[in-house]
């Protein structure tokens, strides 16, 4: 299948990692010029170094989405190096494993900070230039959690739940000039960021009542694991292609099972 994105210049941020680095390489398979961004910038150019020894044009950019300073640099610099900016991922994030009163408001403002202010300064900076344009292709992620609630992911399931009411919304004043947003959302992916979490829950719960946990874990999902960086990256790609153009709006999960509404 021919996704239409050769030559199209993309922004990753999230993406020297994880579902971000994942849609980066497929991406990359159909020829168009990535951008990948991440706070740590050695990560970012590193994985971007991986994209170029592949055949691929690519760069990495060392960024603090909470910063709309930086995000008009980053576009600058992206646009500078690859051209006009044709897609937009947005999958950077931060999680938390603690409960919500054990939480503190420093921890909700770090989460709303990256998750959603932080989706709102890279908008905010990409967006014109592909309303003026006229084409655009925006892909944000969200997560499950947001649909039913998840302990221990309290602060984090609604900071996703404002990504998506924002992209609904923006959706609507923008579709007229041929710029779409859409959502994916996952559920448990296999990301560093999962297994950093999930190693921390190893060595508090100990190894039996964590096997325990997993085995719970996987009877919610009815293909019986978790998903993959692939499995999302896969969606990302799709909604941000030229087959995609009268989807926007929406929301995609891409989780195994895990709910179907």
């Amino acid at each position: 299948m021919d996704y239409g994105l050769r030559d199209r210049a993309v922004l990753i941020t999230g993406g020297a990692r994880g579902i971000g680095f994942a849609a980066a390489q497929m991406f990359a398979a159909e020829g168009a010029r990535v951008a990948l961004v991440d706070i740590d910038q050695a990560a970012a150019e590193a994985s971007a170094a991986r994209l170029v020894q592949g055949g691929a044009q690519a760069i990495g950019l060392g960024v603090d989405i909470r910063s709309a300073e930086q995000c008009t640099a980053m576009l600058q610099r992206a646009e500078g190096a690859l051209g006009p900016l044709g897609v937009l991922v947005n999958s950077a994030a931060v999680l938390d494993d603690k409960t919500f009163l054990e939480s503190s408001p420093a921890d909700w403002k770090r989460m709303v900070d990256v998750c959603l202010f932080g989706a709102m300064n890279v908008l905010h900076t990409a967006l014109p230039g592909m309303v003026e344009r006229r084409f655009g292709r925006v892909v944000c992620m969200a997560s499950d959690s947001f649909r039913l609630g998840q302990a221990r992911l309290s602060y984090y399931a609604a900071a996703k739940a404002g990504v998506v009411a924002l992209v609904k919304s923006v959706a609507q004043e923008v579709g007229g000039a041929g710029v779409t947003l859409n959502i994916v959302s996952p559920g448990a992916t296999n990301t560093e960021l999962r297994q950093t979490r999930e190693a921390g829950m190893r060595a508090s719960m100990g190894e039996e009542k964590y096997a325990r946990r997993v085995k719970s874990v996987l009877k919610m999902y009815p293909t019986g694991r978790i998903g993959e960086p692939a499995d999302a990256a896969s969606a990302i790609l799709y909604l941000s292609s030229a087959s995609a153009g009268w989807i926007t709006g929406q929301v995609l999960s891409v989780n195994g099972g895990f709910t179907m509404a």
